[in-house]
């Protein structure tokens, strides 16, 4: 699979300054855990992926704190700190933005950490030809107006309406100069009302109901749809040549030959990697990893499996449990096993009682009994995290 290509230029503004106490607790929300690592974490990872840059993180004074916890290792973040309002934090990111000047700009609340890069592209497309740009769904219930007393006294016309997330995509000069010139009330419900305020024109794109905003203490359980767990598999291969070192589960064994590869070869890795990534639909280790990409050339392969794990956790699984196989007539497994699940259970951050090593050989047929390589089957069950 290829690469996605890349976005034009974008600065980006999540704003994280609310107190987010609605779903309980003393911590504000978005610095919160949601499918392993802090709510605001997720949709920073996925702007900065996209090619965001700038990228602006407006918290509360009190919280900054928090913050830097949160997003630690995410390098060349600029943090601002926000105001009595939305619309007043927002204005101070945009001020922060002015020594670059960016041609456009997405604002996102962290509460939606669920980012497709599709969205993203959709809205930086849009700019084209509108000042401003935001992501919308339809209704599709019926809408009731309601009077005093709950008594409906009227009826919506749903055809007209539309759901309004974030992030939302300005051209950054026109939403700057909106903002500095707005004269109501610092309250507007969002950015594009702003813009509009100036007569600036705001398009309309496809959302994704994967944008879904975290608002109260039951969205932080785990998607009740996702299955409670499911079970990838993985199968690699590789050559035994003499000069090459030979890598099994992240270990370095002494052996007269050595497996040969792109990366380091650790073919037990790669099949634990494959069946991870197949166990939640995202491929295969060559999709995420090409071997035409030299960046990967003599790579350790804890690195894919790591980066497999992660995804894992992204799409709200953990791992169960691993059950690896490795056909080869030599070198030996058995002396290797005790550290091999050692350091299979460290990598994936599982403890070793779900970590399987098995070996067998094919009692000299095929290519692995002539010995001119070694085999890896691995099966993984990932588990909803709860």
């Amino acid at each position: 699979m290829n690469a996605p290509s890349p976005l034009p230029p974008f600065a980006a503004i999540v704003v994280a300054a609310g107190k987010g106490l609605r779903v309980g607790g003393d911590t504000p929300k978005q610095f919160r855990d949601w499918r392993g690592k802090a709510l605001i974490r997720h949709s920073v990872e996925a702007l900065r992926d996209a090619g965001a840059s700038p990228l602006v993180v407006v918290t509360a004074a009190d919280a900054r704190a928090h913050a830097a916890a949160a997003l630690e290792g995410i390098a060349d973040l600029r943090f601002v700190d926000g105001g009595a309002t939305r619309q007043d934090s927002v204005r101070a990111a945009l001020e922060a933005l002015a020594d670059t000047a960016p041609a456009a700009v997405l604002i996102h609340d962290a509460a939606r950490p669920d980012l497709p890069r599709a969205v993203i592209a959709r809205l930086l497309v849009t700019l084209g030809e509108h000042a401003g740009a935001i992501p919308v769904l339809p209704v599709v219930d019926s809408l009731a107006v309601a009077g005093d007393g709950g008594v409906m006294i009227g009826k919506a016309e749903r055809e007209t309406l539309r759901r309004v997330q974030t992030p939302q995509a300005f051209r950054y000069p026109e939403i700057l100069a909106a903002h500095r010139t707005w004269a109501g009330p610092t309250d507007a419900g969002d950015d594009a009302q702003v813009l509009m305020a100036s007569n600036g024109s705001v398009a309309l794109v496809d959302g994704d109901e994967r944008l879904k905003k975290i608002t109260f203490a039951e969205d932080f359980m785990q998607d009740p749809t996702l299955p409670a767990f499911r079970i990838g598999q993985g199968y690699d291969v590789h050559r035994l040549e003499a000069g090459e070192e030979l890598w099994l589960c992240g270990v370095l064994v002494p052996h007269d030959k050595g497996l040969s590869g792109h990366s380091d070869a650790d073919v037990a890795l790669h099949a634990i990697t494959d069946a991870v990534l197949g166990a939640i639909g995202e491929g295969d280790i060559g999709t995420h990893f090409p071997p035409s990409d030299p960046q990967w050339r003599g790579a350790r392969s804890c690195r894919f499996l790591e980066h497999a794990v992660g995804l894992a956790r992204k799409a709200g699984y953990e791992i169960g449990n691993v059950d690896l196989t490795l056909i080869c007539e030599d070198p030996k497994i058995g002396p290797h096993r005790p550290a091999m699940r050692t350091s299979v259970a460290t990598i994936m951050g599982t403890p070793e009682s779900c970590v399987s090593i098995k070996a067998t050989t094919t009692e000299k047929l095929g290519f692995t009994g002539r010995g001119e390589g070694i085999a890896a089957q691995a099966i993984v069950l990932v588990t909803r995290i709860a």
